[in-house]
């Protein structure tokens, strides 16, 4: 009874921030087919992203600070990042419903919070099972945070694929994955070093970065308006 319902305190803020994120997408939605796929093998993909991190781990020879870093921006944002984006190259990009620059951040949404649906279960009903804040604080900062860093990677891959210019579509695809992994390992990094002065700005760096992909997401939903006007002006 126990697991249960912490299984369901650590799927209950990745279902909130799905809903919000779907209830944006309201000119073209997406299939919910797709979707569902995407967030499925955004779930899968922590298999994989385990056993890389378990490897390089074993390659963290660095001591204090050198570590966290290595840590936090390459063992976890590096790989971590790497798969989700992976998750929505290969499956939603190549799609012809991917047809607007907002699709990019809901599939890049999906994508991540089905991985962090899978991690936060681990976290919260199997590894902390004796701390009672950790759902609490999952919830709260590092669940949306894998919604936001998913914004970011969306919002690249959105640019790469409706650039006219190549080679913007390739500085543009190789963005999608560095932003987010330099906003993934600040953000771990942060938590990491073990530095109470650095600590302070923890708070002020997640709200910054809901500032920052409130933004991205703001722009691509007027867009997906914008369009949708023109199509009807046409007709």
């Amino acid at each position: 009874m126990m697991r249960t319902r912490l299984i369901i305190i650590a799927v209950v803020p990745a279902i909130i921030s799905l809903l919000a994120i779907y209830l944006t997408d309201r000119v073209d939605k997406e299939p919910a087919k797709l979707l569902f796929l995407t967030f499925i093998l955004g779930a899968f993909i922590v298999i994989p992203t385990i056993v890389v991190e378990e490897i390089l781990v074993r390659f963290n020879i660095f001591p204090g600070i050198y570590g966290a870093l290595f840590n936090a921006y390459i063992v976890a944002g590096l790989t971590e990042e790497y798969f989700k984006r992976l998750v929505v190259l290969k499956l939603p990009f190549k799609t012809n419903y991917f047809n607007e620059k907002l699709d990019g951040i809901i599939y890049g949404v999906f994508a991540a919070l089905g991985f962090a649906t899978v991690e936060n279960i681990m976290y919260v009903a199997f590894r902390y099972t004796n701390n009672p804040f950790i759902g609490l604080y999952r919830g709260i900062f590092s669940v949306p945070a894998h919604g936001v860093f998913g914004i970011t990677m969306g919002y690249y891959l959105s640019l790469s694929k409706f650039h006219s210019d190549k080679d913007w579509k390739i500085k543009n695809k190789k963005m999608s994955l560095i932003m987010p992994v330099i906003l993934h390992g600040t953000f771990d990094f942060i938590l990491m070093a073990n530095i109470p002065s650095l600590s302070l700005f923890f708070v002020p760096y997640v709200l910054f970065l809901w500032w920052l992909n409130e933004r991205r997401l703001e722009a691509f939903m007027f867009d997906s308006k914008t369009s949708l006007l023109k199509n009807k002006d046409l007709k």
